[in-house]
């Protein structure tokens, strides 16, 4: 937890802002997954030096996770046609810095959303996104099954 001089420095506005800033790059990142956006705007979700850690799937750095989404779209897990939808739920924010967050969120994937939709994953996301000239930008993602 951050600490209570540094929470407090944050305006209350701006506190409000960031945090809706922060829902908002967790969110258009499920959604650039799903193919409302192009793996390069996913991609660009991320800060240079970003880690992207799933289990025996880790990738380092925005050029390696754009590689790592335009692969899982070739696979046709994800993406334009897939027919599967990332569903965020849950997610607490926590400032470390005014400039850094920690947020958790629940997740659910699911697959034959043209049909009858099931889930086959689920999990928790654990992010650090960080404030920089361009706005929050993902700095790490750890991903957990179950």
């Amino acid at each position: 937890m951050g600490d209570a001089n540094q929470q407090h420095s944050i305006e209350p506005w701006q506190r409000a802002l960031d945090e809706l800033e922060v829902r908002n790059v967790i969110i258009r990142l499920a959604q650039y997954a799903d193919g409302l956006g192009s793996c390069e705007q996913y991609a660009d979700l991320f800060t240079e030096d970003a880690e992207w850690l799933m289990p025996n799937a880790p990738r380092f750095g925005r050029a390696d996770i754009l590689e790592g989404s335009k692969q899982r779209r070739a696979e046709g897990g994800i993406g334009p046609g897939s027919h599967s939808r990332h569903v965020i739920a849950g997610t607490a924010v926590e400032f470390r810095s005014t400039d850094e967050v920690f947020a958790e969120s629940y997740w659910q994937y699911f697959v034959e959303t043209n049909e009858v939709p099931r889930i086959t994953l689920m999990g928790t996301y654990r992010d650090t996104l960080v404030r920089t000239a361009d706005g929050w930008k993902m700095k790490k993602r750890e991903i957990s099954f179950g």
